[in-house]
């Protein structure tokens, strides 16, 4: 199968581009680099030049593939909102190329979409929340609009991705903690969220192009939470700071932008997942890969 993969030189997307051309898929990779295209010229996939803002760009590279996975996302969070709105744009561009064709759209979003309340395990078959309360949820909207027009949408939720270099939101707190001399957590630190490796998302969205059912959500969740206050405790060992609670009130001015999702207690389950599409999660966990990372000193106040 020719798959068109937005975000392809990307973190997940370049595993991503792997796990398809060891699989026996042709792969599009979008880039707009040089760089990017020579990345994945020796990863063994053809280059489609493009980027977000470019939506004929979009529109060719899907019509030029018999599926699209779409990974790339703007993570410049002092514009979350306008990114978040940009990329249900880019869902609908890729929608518009598809309608009518039969080829399968797999969207990317988060397990904390998934509209479970705080605390609650979040499952596949829950809808996502309002985008006018969660920004992020626009993708998911946007896959529901396009899957109206006709389009074979499937819908990919991903939680903390890690490997030993980067652990989404965690590599952003891990920042925080080196600038500000302390690793922290907010109130008692139990607050969870899920995780999966790098290597094992890859191989979920490899099943979900070969097995997905039109209009399911697949939750990339191998673990279901780790806790923020133990998150907090193995990257104070590695930067040798103290790991602390503070106050919910504190978070904003503390984490900066982050602050609105540390608090956050998210965990979420893969088992209507594992069982349609056979996965297996078998990579490192969030805390082993936090473990082996390699830090650096913390920088002190």
């Amino acid at each position: 199968m020719r798959v068109f993969v937005t975000g392809a030189t990307g973190f997940i997307g370049s595993a991503i581009v792997q796990e398809l051309i060891h699989s026996g898929h042709q792969v599009l990779g979008l880039t707009r680099s040089d760089a990017g295209a020579e990345s994945l010229i020796a990863a063994g996939a053809q280059v489609h030049r493009g980027d977000l803002e470019n939506l004929e760009s979009l529109r060719s590279g899907a019509a030029n593939a018999d599926a699209v996975i779409h990974t790339a996302f703007n993570h410049d969070f002092s514009k979350y909102l306008a990114n978040c709105e940009a990329d249900r744009r880019v869902i609908e561009a890729l929608g518009d190329a598809l309608a009518g064709s039969g080829k399968l759209l797999i969207v990317t979003s988060g397990t904390g979409m998934a509209n479970a309340g705080p605390g609650i395990l979040a499952t596949e078959d829950q809808p996502p929340a309002s985008s006018k309360a969660v920004p992020r949820a626009a993708s998911e909207e946007a896959a529901a609009s396009v899957a109206a027009r006709g389009v074979r949408v499937a819908v990919v939720r991903l939680p903390q991705v890690h490997d030993t270099v980067k652990q989404g939101l965690v590599t952003y707190a891990i920042h925080v903690a080196r600038e500000k001399g302390v690793a922290a957590y907010v109130g008692d630190g139990l607050n969870r969220w899920p995780a999966a490796h790098r290597l094992d998302t890859a191989h979920l969205y490899r099943l979900a192009l070969e097995k997905a059912e039109a209009g399911a959500r697949y939750h990339a969740v191998a673990e279901e939470g780790v806790s923020a206050r133990e998150i907090a405790e193995v990257i104070g060992r590695g930067l040798k700071v103290p790991a602390i609670s503070i106050a919910p009130e504190e978070a904003a001015a503390h984490f900066g932008w982050l602050g609105m999702f540390a608090a956050w207690n998210m965990p979420a389950s893969s088992a209507q997942t594992r069982e349609k599409l056979g996965w297996n999660p078998t990579g490192p966990g969030l805390i082993s890969d936090l473990e082996n990372m390699r830090y650096f000193p913390a920088l002190k106040n």
